[in-house]
């Protein structure tokens, strides 16, 4: 008999086991899900242009990324140059460590911003106008900026949701 007692507990810690991975899972879809919806329902707040006609697509390089801003559907004509007016002036916030924008729409606290903010001098941001958007190029030599520019797409990419991609 106590081994079949024995046999019952493991079973019973399995699958408590099971159930609390699972919530713990679909908390923290949710969760995302709740960070994603707050950041295209607060996307005008920051951005002129209408967010559910764009992609921003972030672009891990080794020296730093490039994140764009371009139509979904080149039709949305008049939102090309909402986009580059955003950007171009984001472009040059970002130069003096002015990432107020970013910080209002994710969070302060959001990965790699602080860093960015306080080493502006140490990242090259430069801007570009494209066809179907605009686009911000980041350039670091110091590994520590690097990998918080990287953390900083990462956490973009994860919060735009539907409204972003990595290339």
């Amino acid at each position: 008999m106590p081994d079949f007692r024995c046999w019952m507990m493991d079973i019973h810690r399995l699958f408590v086991t099971a159930v609390i991975v699972l919530l713990q899972f679909n908390c923290g879809s949710v969760i995302a899900q709740a960070q994603q919806e707050h950041v295209h329902g607060m996307s005008h707040s920051v951005m002129p242009f209408d967010i559910a006609k764009t992609t921003h697509v972030y672009a891990m390089t080794e020296t730093g990324g490039v994140q764009r801003v371009i139509l979904k559907d080149r039709s949305y004509t008049d939102q090309v140059v909402l986009i580059q007016q955003h950007l171009r002036e984001e472009a040059r916030r970002f130069q003096h460590g002015d990432y107020s924008d970013p910080a209002k729409l994710h969070g302060a606290a959001m990965p790699g911003l602080n860093e960015l903010q306080l080493a502006a001098q140490r990242v090259k941001v430069s801007y570009s106008d494209l066809p179907d958007g605009a686009e911000i190029t980041f350039k670091t030599t110091n590994l520590h900026l690097l990998t918080a520019i990287h953390r900083w797409f990462g956490a973009q990419l994860s919060e735009h949701g539907a409204d972003a991609k990595a290339e």
